[in-house]
């Protein structure tokens, strides 16, 4: 079978993470994910546990913090029969809310992740990036991140998971499998579909 062969057949399984969502993470989110491979794309979803809070309420133009926790996954060690190498390059994207401003946001926790991760606005999106590698077989936890804003003149404030479409991605990362004792790089990007508010908070 050609090489190509071997990783449309990986593709599918060889990304599915399994999410730990415990009785701290009351939200599932589901990604629609997509992942190419030496010209082969295939479509696959991830469910990821994420606790949030926010103050339910703050007086305009005042102070706010916003904490999103993600719950524990583990990355599998085989797919299809080969070997999955690691999990690398992996970035999170969450949207500065509307009716608010970013001021500062920061990371605290995580566990497993391969290398030191980082936190920084994007343009309008607070980036969470984890270079890895995590290996295959591996449990890990993403930080949790705190971002503080600054409440606009009223409305609310809704926070959630960035992403809307598999070319404006939420979540990105690479899977690297062996084939015949050779790594292919498989990239993966995706959004969460249906993207639910995971806090709110009134201005007034």
């Amino acid at each position: 079978m050609k090489l190509a062969g071997f990783a449309s057949l990986l593709l599918v399984p060889m990304l599915l993470f399994a999410s730990n969502a415990s009785a701290a993470a009351p939200q599932t989110v589901t990604y629609k994910l997509r992942a190419t491979a030496v010209g082969q794309t295939s479509d696959f979803t991830l469910d990821q546990g994420v606790d949030a809070s926010a103050p339910a309420s703050v007086a305009a133009g005042g102070a706010l913090t916003v904490t999103i926790d993600p719950a524990p996954n583990t990355i599998p060690s085989e797919a299809g029969g080969r070997t999955v190498r690691e999990i690398k390059g992996l970035a999170l994207r969450l949207p500065v809310p509307a009716n608010s401003t970013f001021r500062s946001a920061s990371l605290s926790g995580g566990a497993g992740l391969g290398g030191t991760p980082t936190i920084a606005l994007s343009g309008s999106d607070v980036v969470l990036s984890v270079p890895g590698p995590i290996r295959g077989g591996a449990s890990f936890e993403l930080p949790t991140v705190t971002i503080n804003l600054t409440a606009g003149s009223g409305g609310e404030i809704a926070t959630k998971l960035g992403g809307t479409s598999y070319d404006a991605p939420g979540l990105t990362f690479t899977a690297v499998v062996t084939v015949i004792g050779i790594p292919i790089n498989a990239a993966a990007k995706g959004y969460p579909d249906p993207n639910p508010v995971l806090t709110t908070t009134t201005i007034g």
